[in-house]
């Protein structure tokens, strides 16, 4: 099998456990081909949770999860050097922390403080902790899934652009459909009456994440033509200039997008392309992930506060005024 076959299976496998929400499913498999983190916000009982676990059972990985709370340590989740004596002599020995999994769901991430978000902006980043002075790598395979509740705000601690900017994509999990919503019913009843613990794919092979490290040479060989590039470089360009494409956008923007939503829209347009199955980018991979990676990189001004304009409604309208040259 190639590479594209055992991420196809991946995501199908994803799929049947997750009903309803295949744009959520792609994602989390495109944030694994990128090589970045995901920052997934919905209501509660959406599969957030249950998507990266599903993720987890099928590749063979290993997960952590971490309940953010307002009481949280910094070495809660890199972990801490822990003093051990043995024949008369004492040392210090570190002792790894959740972070140090392949896979790891930051469970309602905005209810942890500042100290926390740092030592996570830290592994997200430069793929490392550092304690005690010394810096410990992470593996090789490491993504963040994070989750946020968009409507309760109580007891929260909203993120800092600085660690928006670090995730690749803000996924947005909405209510499945009516067939959807009648197909899960039948879902957990039939793991309820097969057991919690049994699982479709218990007795298939889980994915070597080999598999993950030779789609992403694909990808990086995925062409990029100069328009294309161009177009990137443009809906980029247009947050931070918007008086040069519309007045009235040019009011409902106050910060644009930094160089790294150039780089994320590059990467993950790539991947898109490498899903359907084509070798090279074409502008509706562009507009097809754009909202995904620019709407955490927006601060809107206050007319657009005022007017209840969210930041899709901005980037639909970009979309709109900037042609592919």
């Amino acid at each position: 099998m190639t590479a594209r076959d055992d991420i196809f299976e991946l995501g199908k496998r994803v799929s049947q456990s997750i009903i309803g929400q295949n744009t959520m499913v792609e994602r989390l498999i495109i944030g694994l081909l990128a090589n970045g983190h995901l920052l997934v916000e919905g209501l509660p009982g959406l599969a957030k949770t249950r998507a990266i676990k599903s993720l987890a059972k099928n590749l063979d990985s290993e997960l952590s999860r971490v309940q953010f709370t307002p009481d949280l340590l910094p070495a809660d989740i890199t972990g801490s050097e822990v003093y051990f004596s043995e024949g008369g002599k004492g040392e210090f020995k570190f002792q790894q922390g959740p972070i140090f999994a392949n896979l790891i769901l930051a469970d309602e991430i905005n209810r942890a403080p500042a100290k926390v978000q740092s030592a996570l902006l830290e592994a997200m980043e430069e793929r490392q902790v550092t304690v005690g002075g010394t810096s410990y790598p992470l593996p090789d395979l490491f993504m963040v899934m994070a989750t946020q509740n968009p409507i309760e705000q109580e007891g929260t601690y909203p993120l800092p652009e600085a660690q928006l900017d670090r995730f690749l994509m803000h996924v947005e999990v909405g209510y499945p459909d009516e067939t959807s919503e009648a197909a899960i019913m039948r879902l957990n009843r039939d793991e309820e009456n097969a057991g919690q613990n049994k699982d479709k794919h218990a007795d298939a092979p889980r994915l070597n994440p080999q598999a993950i490290f030779d789609a992403r040479k694909e990808i990086g060989a995925t062409a990029v033509s100069e328009p294309v590039e161009k177009y990137i470089v443009a809906l980029v360009i247009a947050t931070r200039y918007p008086d040069r494409y519309d007045k009235d956008l040019a009011k409902l923007l106050h910060v644009g997008a930094s160089p790294r939503g150039v780089i994320s829209l590059d990467k993950v347009s790539r991947s898109h392309a490498w899903l359907k199955g084509r070798d090279y980018v074409t502008p509706d991979d562009v507009k097809a992930v754009v909202n995904d990676v620019l709407r955490h990189r927006l601060i809107l001004s206050y007319e657009a506060h005022a007017s209840n304009t969210s930041a899709d409604e901005v980037i639909n309208r970009i979309t709109e005024l900037v042609a592919v040259s």
